[in-house]
């Protein structure tokens, strides 16, 4: 097994604008969960946004750009 490469991530547009994050191996897709307050329901239960931020294949070097996926989930 290989050593991860990590490189520094800026995120374009949407809830999570502007956020830098370190990702391993240049994934295509960065996936960001937004917690939601839950008025009722069984204990236990919760619910969270989804948001979508595909990576900008131009961007070569750090910071690596993703930008929000508007059609995601």
């Amino acid at each position: 097994m290989t050593d991860a490469t990590w490189e520094t991530a800026v995120l374009d547009g949407g809830p999570a604008d502007g956020l830098h994050m370190r990702v391993a191996d240049r994934p295509r897709v960065v996936q960001v969960t937004y917690p939601c307050p839950v008025d009722a329901g069984p204990p236990g239960v919760r619910a969270e946004g989804v948001y979508v931020y595909r990576r900008d294949h131009g961007v070569t070097s750090e910071p690596l750009r993703y930008g929000f996926d508007v059609a995601s989930p």
